[in-house]
């Protein structure tokens, strides 16, 4: 069920691996870290491990990812940063849903944080009517 690829599935893309890996988020940007997604109804969580140098690790059920990512180090005059995705990387084992994800799947969804910091949502578009989440932030671990 891969959130950034998975769950959203209708606003999916799937476009052919580009060449050049996206910049690095800015070293203090709220994404960075470790983020963990429950899904209760499916009796299962996601970890995502979004790291400095652009890309992420991703545990979801048997399913290890790892993906590059790009995001705007401010957000949106709505509050909203628009985050990018594209898989790179995957085991090719099923995932939280029991779908397996393919390298080269894309993904743009738009992420809402808590002013605490320690909570984002996963939005469709810059509003908050389609969203998952929330993701926390697991603390004490590295990205």
């Amino acid at each position: 069920m891969r959130v950034l690829a998975g769950v959203l599935v209708s606003f999916l893309v799937a476009a052919p691996c580009a060449s050049a890996a996206p910049p690095a988020p800015a070293s203090n940007h709220p994404i960075l870290g470790i983020w963990k997604l429950s899904l209760p109804d499916l009796r299962c969580s996601e970890v995502y491990r979004f790291r400095g140098d652009g890309t992420t690790l991703v545990t979801s059920a048997e399913e290890v990812s790892e993906s590059e990512f790009s995001i705007p180090d401010k957000p949106s005059a709505k509050g909203f940063y628009k985050l990018e995705d594209r898989i790179v990387k995957d085991n090719g084992k099923k995932d939280c849903a029991g779908a397996i994800m393919k390298v080269g799947t894309r993904a743009t969804n738009f992420v809402r944080f808590h002013p605490s910091g320690e909570l984002f949502l996963m939005c469709s578009d810059e509003s908050m009517e389609a969203c998952i989440g929330p993701f926390e932030r697991v603390e004490g671990e590295e990205a």
